[in-house]
């Protein structure tokens, strides 16, 4: 699925950066970016759904 977004230009131009100094393409840092962010986000986002339910004793 193809995906468009903007990035800050100081962000492509890290990046770019990175890119360039390790021999990877741009899009595979942004696939391992969101795969690891993404985690984290569920990670911390279903932990705060369980901890409401907890304090309303509902779980």
């Amino acid at each position: 699925m193809a995906t468009s977004i903007r990035l800050a230009p100081e962000t492509e131009q890290r990046l770019d950066f990175l890119a360039s100094s390790t021999g990877r393409t741009k899009a595979y840092y942004l696939r391992e970016i969101i795969d690891h962010g993404l985690t984290d986000l569920e990670d911390y986002y279903l932990a705060a759904e369980v901890l409401e339910r907890v304090r309303k004793g509902q779980e």
